[in-house]
């Protein structure tokens, strides 16, 4: 087994993103942060929703990255304020993380 751990994040993205591809309104990104440059990270977009995915669905889009959970390991959530450059008003945001290891043979 792998020893490297990450840590995955996820949030609903308010005005879209622009990376890996564009979409154009809210939604839910999962990346994997990793050394290197941040546009170079493993990024997962659901489509257009504002529904939290499911469990399964993130375990979906962690092994289609190439990762897993680590071993013994749940989702933590925190809540944050979005920053003020948004052109809407500040508003609470969800965060979830989690510490992902390299599939065995995967693609990280």
């Amino acid at each position: 087994m792998s020893k490297q751990i990450f840590r995955a994040q996820m949030s609903l993205r308010c005005c879209g993103t622009s990376a890996p591809e564009r979409a154009a309104g809210t939604c839910w990104q999962l990346y994997v942060a990793q050394t290197g440059l941040v546009v170079e990270w493993p990024t997962f977009t659901w489509p257009t929703s504002i529904e939290i995915p499911s469990v399964a669905a993130r375990q979906a889009a962690l092994a289609y990255l190439g990762f897993t959970l680590a071993e013994d390991v749940e989702w933590d959530w925190m809540e944050y304020t979005s920053p003020d450059y948004h052109p809407h008003p500040a508003r609470v945001v969800l965060l979830g993380a989690a510490k992902v290891r390299p599939l065995e043979g995967g693609a990280a």
